[in-house]
């Protein structure tokens, strides 16, 4: 199975819309005309679009899940945090979503990457958290092959519609090292943080949901989601994939700031000194900050935490700009580095198998939504940076960054967008 035998795009321009698609769709958000953001997109010079395409909340193992879905948000909590600024009250006909997104998709020579954060982030959004209870009690075990059932579900639904040659790829999930999906290794005594632990205990049964995915259509690629966040063998990721597809957020200067404020340590106070010199003068105290009463399910198995919430929500964006600014220096080569480390290595690892690779998702890191660094000289430094040496090594497909879609700022920029686009498009 070969991209040229699909007849797929040379290369791949991507725009994650990921579960925004589905959540921000209200009058007045991005997303309530799908559309105007697909001709967006194509005058941005995008031609493809990876989206949670939500699969099992919207088919069970063997048909089509009834109902509509009803969407909430986390009240006054994340309006400034990216992703997390719905304004809810949705009741949406989710299987029309997605079949508009595809309907659009084909009017506008657009393919679209499959893949599901309902094991992370989705189910976050919902109204009720019936849907969340029942992905988590579905046994760690089988929710690999859970996912796979309803991902062919909801392919099926796609292809009978008439789009799907519109499908890129499907990914059984993203980031398969964060979530839930990673119960099963937790099961067995192995640390969350122990990444190359996690992704050897999780690979057969990847590869067994993958080798579903496979026989029940033959004629698509098939792969899940990987990080290069850190350093691991590859030959513990999933040795029956189609498309090397992996995630590169660099940090280096703002994992600084992550772990002086205290977001991903425990071992250090929280709101320390530093946090509170990012703040803006009228934010509240940390303690009141908290979700609606009778909400804590929202963030139940969401790797985020009410912590990144609060500093992202009332952190001032010009601090939080300066403090990386004041503190890049010390750390631009190695966050190169790392770009150039972790592509190498894919490339190398890719190349054995002459697996396709794509990144669908980088680079700088999470960023509160109004701060602006990574949409500034630096930024854009980095990710160009990373451009080139994905296409210097050969890479299928690339995103300029995974805030370019239409629900960050990063979206308005224009003609950067079409610069770098046409620069992947152009390169052999």
């Amino acid at each position: 199975m070969s991209i040229a035998s699909r007849q797929l795009p040379r290369k791949l321009t991507i725009t994650m819309w990921d579960f925004s698609w589905y959540t921000m769709t209200t009058p007045g958000e991005p997303y309530s005309d799908l559309a105007a953001r697909y001709k967006e997109a194509v005058e941005r010079g995008y031609n493809t679009i990876r989206i949670c395409a939500m699969p099992l909340m919207l088919f069970t193992e063997s048909g089509v899940r009834p109902g509509p879905l009803r969407f909430g948000n986390l009240g006054e909590v994340g309006q400034r945090t990216r992703w997390y600024n719905c304004k809810g009250g949705a009741e949406l006909d989710g299987h029309g979503q997605l079949l508009e997104l595809f309907k659009q998709a084909k009017a506008h020579n657009c393919y679209i990457i499959l893949s599901s954060w309902e094991y992370q982030q989705s189910p976050s959004f919902l109204a009720e958290p019936y849907l969340r209870d029942l992905l988590a009690d579905i046994p760690p075990d089988q929710r690999f092959m859970a996912l796979a059932k309803s991902m062919d579900q909801l392919i099926q639904y796609v292809k009978a519609a008439g789009y799907g040659e519109q499908i890129a790829y499907a990914e059984l999930h993203n980031e398969v090292e964060f979530g839930q999906l990673t119960d099963i290794a937790t099961e067995q005594g192995v640390a969350s943080s122990n990444t190359p632990s996690l992704v050897q205990i999780m690979q057969p049964y990847i590869e067994e949901a993958i080798a579903f995915l496979r026989e029940q259509h033959p004629e698509l690629l098939m792969t899940a989601s990987y990080t290069l966040n850190e350093a691991y063998p590859k030959a513990y990721v999933a040795r029956n994939l189609q498309v090397a597809h992996f995630h590169l957020y660099i940090k280096g200067v703002l994992q600084e700031l992550m772990d002086r404020t205290g977001i991903d340590n425990e071992a250090v106070p929280f709101p320390n000194e530093l946090v509170q010199s990012l703040l803006r003068e009228d934010a509240p105290p940390f303690e009141s900050w908290q979700l609606p009463a009778g909400q804590e399910w929202r963030m139940q198995g969401n790797p985020v935490g009410m912590k990144l919430l609060y500093l992202h929500d009332w952190a001032d964006p010009e601090q939080w700009d300066l403090y990386l600014y004041d503190h890049y220096g010390s750390h631009k080569l190695a966050m190169l580095q790392k770009a150039d480390f972790r592509f190498e290595e894919l490339h190398e690892w890719a190349g054995q198998t002459e697996l396709p690779i794509v990144i669908g998702e980088g680079y700088v890191g999470y960023t509160p939504l109004h701060a602006g660094f990574e949409e500034g000289p630096v930024g854009k430094f980095i990710a160009e940076y990373a451009i080139r040496k994905g296409m210097k090594l050969g890479f299928w497909g690339m995103v300029l960054c995974s805030n370019c879609a239409p629900h960050h700022p990063f979206w308005n920029d224009i003609a950067w967008q079409q610069k770098w686009n046409r620069f992947i498009l152009e390169s052999e």
